[in-house]
């Protein structure tokens, strides 16, 4: 079981700091039988500010999946709110930064990829057995950097 959101919060801002104190080379981890985290970073859709945010995710192919569960909140997390508003991103793993394209995945999609993420991360489950809304699943798709 997840831990409180007020757990979550503090546990989510010391892996920040974590990552941001070592330059990347602490904080975000590949994933492997269990989810990967990494960091997006993302267009604030009112401030226009860059935020970065802490993930689990998963790879599938040259993609990498992530969950806007909000920890099972019925409400969609900022971090989604701001890809559906302004979908090219970046997402932070390690020392490397890939520039993205965020899409929600299709039902099909879907379909393949629940067990997978079920399996790398058993909360998901819980999140979906308890919400009032579908919880997104959403794919970081890699994009060309804009010249200049």
């Amino acid at each position: 079981m997840a831990p409180p959101r007020p757990v979550l919060r503090i546990g989510w801002a010391l892996h920040r700091a974590l990552f941001g104190v070592t330059g990347g080379r602490l904080g975000t981890a590949r994933p492997g039988r269990r989810v990967g985290t990494l960091f997006l970073l993302s267009v604030g859709r009112r401030s226009g500010a860059i935020r970065r945010t802490g993930l689990f995710y998963i790879e599938d192919g040259r993609s990498v999946v992530v969950v806007a569960s909000n920890a099972g909140s019925d409400v969609d997390p900022s971090w989604w709110r701001n890809l559906q508003a302004r979908p090219d991103a970046e997402v932070a793993i390690g020392r490397r930064r890939v520039p993205v394209r965020a899409r929600p995945a299709t039902a099909d999609e879907e379909a393949r990829l629940w067990p997978r993420l079920d399996a790398a991360y058993p909360d998901y489950a819980r999140y979906r057995a308890t919400a009032t809304r579908p919880i997104p699943v959403v794919l970081l798709e890699p994009r060309r950097p804009a010249p200049g």
